[in-house]
C-alpha cells in the first residue's frame, strides 16, 4: 500500500483533522448500534496519546446542504464518543473558519454534509477544510468509495495526508483476501437482487474457486439453471448474465453450487409456515426464503475446505427465525473454519451479531458500498488520492 500511515506521523501538538464514519443509526436520541464508533476509537486514542489537537468529523444521514437539521446533528454521537473515551468531546457547529483545541483534547465538528459543496467535492470547500489542519487523517473506509470534500478534496490540499489505523486495516484485510488468498478462495455473495451485485459477481468469478450465491441472487441462478423457483424473488432479465458467470467459473474449473433443498412459504411474514422441500419440488405459489439443511451442510463442507472466505449477505430472510437457519449454519461454518475469513456489508454484520459469531471471523469490515466496490476491483477515490499524495 503506497500510502502514508498515521502511525508514521509525528502528531505532537499538531492540528489533526480525522475523517471518520459515524453514520450510525440513532433512535430517540440514542445510538442504536455503535460498531462504527468503537472501530474508530483506537485511532482517536492514538492521536490523543501524542497530544494532538484533534478534530473529528463525519457525515450523518442525507441533510440538505447549507441547512442545519437537528435530526441529522452529530450531538448524540459526540455524547456517545465522550462516554467511550471517558472525557468530554464538545460539538462545534460552525467550524469552517477554525476551532480552538487544546493539545491532547478532541472536539467533534458538526455534520460535514451541512456544508454546501460537500457531496460535490467542491474545491473551495476542500481548501477551507484543509486550512484547518496540519495533518489530515482518513479513517473512514465506509466512505472511501465517494469523492467528497471531506474524503477526497481535502486530501489534495492538506499539508500532510495519511490513512488512519482502521482504514489501513481494512485495506490490508481486503488485499489479503483478494490479492494474496490462501486457496481455495470461496466467496458467498447473497442479497435480494443480482442487479445490485452483478459487477461484484462478475469480478469475483475471475478470482474465486467457488462462488456461492444466496437469497434472491441464488434464485436467479437457479432459474438460469432451469430449476423451478415458484413465485420467489428473481430477476428473469438477468438470467443470461447469471449463465455467463456460471460458465466463466466452469471454464476455470470452478463452480457455482446451487441449493439441493430450500425452505419455502406462501408469504413473507413472522407467522409464515416454513416448509423444507427438495429443490426440484417447488410449487408455483411457493417463495424460497432460505436454503435447506442439506444445502447448508453441503455449503458448510465446502467452507471447511477453504483457505480464504469472503462473505457478503445473508442467505435467507434471516430476520424471521424460521427462515434464518441457513444463514446461521453458514455463519457458524465460517466462524468454525480454519480459513482466513472476511465479512462485510450491513446485513452481514447484523447476521454476525444475531448469531454471535464475531470472534470466529478473521476480519469484519465496517464498509458497505466501499466493501463491494473493493471486491469489484474498483479504485476507491478516497484511497486513490492518498496513494497519489504518497509519502513525503
Amino acid at each position: 500500500m503506497r500510502v502514508l500511515r498515521m502511525s508514521e506521523v509525528d502528531l505532537r501538538g499538531k492540528r489533526v483533522l480525522v475523517r471518520v464514519d459515524f453514520n450510525v443509526p440513532i433512535q430517540n436520541g440514542k445510538i442504536a448500534d455503535d460498531t462504527r464508533i468503537r472501530a474508530a476509537v483506537p485511532g482517536i486514542r492514538e492521536a490523543l496519546a501524542q497530544r494532538a489537537r484533534l478534530m473529528v468529523v463525519s457525515h450523518l444521514g442525507r441533510p440538505t446542504e447549507g441547512e442545519f437539521s437537528e435530526k441529522e446533528s452529530l450531538a448524540p454521537v459526540a455524547r456517545h464518543l465522550s462516554g467511550l473515551l471517558g472525557e468530554d468531546v464538545p460539538l462545534r457547529r460552525d467550524w469552517l473558519d477554525g476551532v480552538s483545541v487544546e493539545p491532547g483534547r478532541a472536539v467533534m465538528l458538526e455534520n460535514c454534509r451541512f456544508n454546501k459543496g460537500e457531496k460535490k467535492d467542491d474545491d473551495t470547500l476542500a481548501k477551507r477544510m484543509a486550512a484547518l489542519c496540519d495533518v489530515y487523517v482518513n479513517d473512514a473506509f465506509g466512505t472511501a468509495h465517494r469523492a467528497e470534500a471531506s474524503t477526497h478534496g481535502i486530501a489534495k490540499y492538506a499539508p500532510l495526508a495519511c490513512v488512519g489505523p482502521l482504514m489501513a486495516a481494512e485495506i490490508e484485510a481486503l488485499s489479503k483476501a483478494l490479492e494474496r488468498p490462501v486457496r481455495p478462495l470461496v466467496a458467498i455473495v447473497a442479497g435480494a437482487k443480482v442487479s445490485t451485485k452483478l459487477a461484484v459477481l462478475g469480478a469475483l468469478a475471475e478470482k474465486v474457486d467457488r462462488l456461492i450465491p444466496g437469497g434472491g441472487i441464488a434464485n436467479t441462478f437457479m432459474l438460469a439453471a432451469g430449476m423451478k423457483v415458484g413465485k420467489s424473488l428473481t430477476e428473469s432479465e438477468l438470467v443470461g448474465e447469471a449463465k455467463k458467470i456460471a460458465a466463466s467459473l466452469r471454464d476455470r474449473g470452478s463452480e457455482v453450487p446451487l441449493p439441493v433443498d430450500v425452505v419455502c412459504a406462501k408469504e413473507v411474514s413472522v407467522t409464515a409456515k416454513a416448509v423444507i422441500k427438495p429443490a426440484g419440488e417447488i410449487d408455483e405459489d411457493d417463495m424460497i426464503l432460505d436454503i435447506g439443511p442439506r444445502t447448508a451442510a453441503a455449503f458448510a463442507k465446502r467452507l471447511s475446505e477453504a483457505g480464504t472466505i469472503v462473505w457478503n449477505g445473508p442467505l435467507g430472510v434471516y430476520e424471521f427465525d424460521q427462515f434464518g437457519q441457513g444463514t446461521k449454519a453458514i455463519a457458524e461454518a465460517i466462524a468454525g473454519s480454519g480459513a482466513y475469513s472476511l465479512a462485510g456489508g450491513g446485513e452481514t454484520l447484523a447476521a454476525i451479531a444475531k448469531y454471535g459469531v464475531a470472534e470466529g471471523i478473521s476480519y469484519i469490515s465496517t464498509g458497505g458500498g466501499a466493501f463491494l466496490e473493493f471486491l469489484e476491483g474498483k479504485k476507491l477515490p478516497a484511497i486513490e488520492v492518498l496513494e497519489q499524495r504518497g509519502r513525503p
